[in-house]
């Protein structure tokens, strides 16, 4: 056998390091796909100029283009027999990175978790992303459903991690050298809203909404570099078409936010997320934010915790959430808490 070796549930060990599998270098050509597929307006990533204004040496890619890429790069070692990516916790984003940057992938298994069902098992993963340079850009943990080759075989130990529900936002990573405070243009940049703006409470319905493609949904998993096979065969997930990438929803999302949150110009953590239910081609995705809280980092600008909810075929108007025993409602797919940089007044 000369082809590369699926990893299921039972291959998995604790402890266990992985180098992924091929570095990317990043380039514009990447960025314009990515805003193509995305509909993505924050200014910092669409204006070289008024990012330079603000002291970066030109504009940093967006966020979920170097996240999504990193993720892709671990896909064909941890997820290949993935059933759904489950979620994430403790993401920090750690470095600006920008056109001509190469990234990498390295992750560690933190967590292992037979079902009930015994035909499959949670893993959990942490995964850095790495410049050429070795530099740290981006670190995660995400845990994922894969399919155990034969259900008959023995579990391992169950593991699962303690995680923290909430980045800390002393741990924020801020770029340096940038001056928020004189030279951001709200004009330009499509709100006059900025940090002091909002309260915790808050909530926003971003009432645009957008259509899932199947042509740019399987355009965006290829862009990433992502081989799960739930996202290409219609039948390996059991539900008879090809799976929605949660990373694009994740994109879509982000994007939709810009109504609203238009000054929100960078991702500096993400707290927790899960991807609720599933997404096909044809389904219609609307989504809503809460100010979970804010913390001022400097003089110029300061962090929101917010929650991005997802639904899909019905507008979020009344803000749809769980009830009080914790169930969603059936039209929600995406649960997303996340601290976002903003310009302060």
């Amino acid at each position: 056998m000369k082809t590369h070796g699926d990893n299921f549930f039972e291959d998995f060990q604790l402890g266990r390091k992985i180098a992924h599998a091929s570095p990317r270098t990043l380039t514009e050509g990447d960025a314009a796909l990515y805003g193509a597929l995305t509909g993505s307006r924050f200014i910092l990533q669409a204006s070289a100029p008024f990012a330079r204004r603000l002291g970066y040496h030109t504009r940093p890619l967006d966020d979920f283009l170097v996240f999504n890429t990193v993720f892709g790069q671990s896909v064909a070692d941890i997820s290949l027999n993935a059933v759904a990516n489950l979620g994430y916790a403790e993401g920090r984003f750690v470095k600006p990175v920008h056109a001509g940057e190469t990234l990498s992938a390295i992750s560690e298994i933190i967590g292992l978790r037979e079902t009930s069902r015994g035909d499959s098992g949670v893993v959990y993963v942490r995964t850095d992303g790495l410049n050429e340079r070795g530099e740290q850009v981006l670190t995660y943990i995400r845990w994922v459903l894969v399919k155990k080759r034969d259900a008959k075989s023995p579990a391992p130990v169950a593991h699962v991690p303690e995680l923290v529900g909430t980045v800390s936002a002393d741990d924020l990573a801020l770029p340096h050298h940038v001056d928020f405070g004189v030279f951001f243009d709200t004009a330009q940049s499509g709100s006059p809203l900025l940090w002091d703006d909002y309260a915790i409470g808050d909530r926003i319905d971003h009432n645009d909404g957008v259509a899932v493609e199947e042509a740019e949904h399987m355009t965006a998993t290829r862009l990433y570099r992502n081989t799960a096979r739930v996202h290409f065969d219609p039948q390996a997930g059991g539900f008879g078409k090809r799976l929605v990438y949660g990373g694009h929803i994740l994109s879509l999302a982000r994007a939709l936010s810009f109504n609203g949150l238009a000054n929100a110009v960078q991702i500096l953590a993400i707290n927790n997320g899960r991807h609720v239910a599933p997404v096909f081609a044809g389904d219609m995705l609307f989504a809503w934010s809460e100010v979970l809280d804010k913390k001022p980092l400097r003089k110029d600008c300061g962090a929101l915790r917010l929650r991005l909810i997802t639904a899909k075929n019905r507008a979020c108007g009344n803000f749809p959430d769980k009830d009080v025993h914790g169930k969603y409602p059936d039209n929600i797919v995406l649960d997303f808490d996340y601290w976002a940089l903003m310009p302060r007044g």
